[in-house]
């Protein structure tokens, strides 16, 4: 290897850990909100980095929704077939959806 081609790979590697850490404290350190909407209206917006315990009463049943270590989950409801204590964590790409009670758990970064 020539002194210019060790040069070049230094500023590559240089410039992928600017990158990289950027990307990381834009996107992974901003920590996000959970966003919880009953019949399509917003009903609560949670800071995901706090650990929190939401009891959602939506007319139609209720829903508890647990944040913990940063992820949210439904933990209980009052719904028949419970698929959405089954769906486990909520991410950006990935809702919680409770049709019987009308209860949708988002992700927003």
């Amino acid at each position: 290897m020539k002194k210019n081609d060790i040069i070049l790979l230094a500023v590559i590697i240089v410039a992928s850990c600017v990158l990289l850490t950027v990307f990381c404290i834009a996107y992974l350190g901003s920590g996000g909100e959970v966003v919880v909407k009953v019949d399509g209206k917003e009903y609560a917006r949670l800071p995901l980095d706090r650990d929190a315990e939401l009891r959602i009463d939506s007319g139609h049943g209720y829903n508890l929704l647990i944040i913990k270590d940063g992820k949210a989950f439904i933990s209980d409801a009052s719904c028949p077939d419970l698929i959405c204590v089954k769906t486990g964590y909520a991410d950006e790409l990935k809702s919680i959806v409770c049709l019987p009670n009308k209860v949708t758990v988002s992700i927003e970064k």
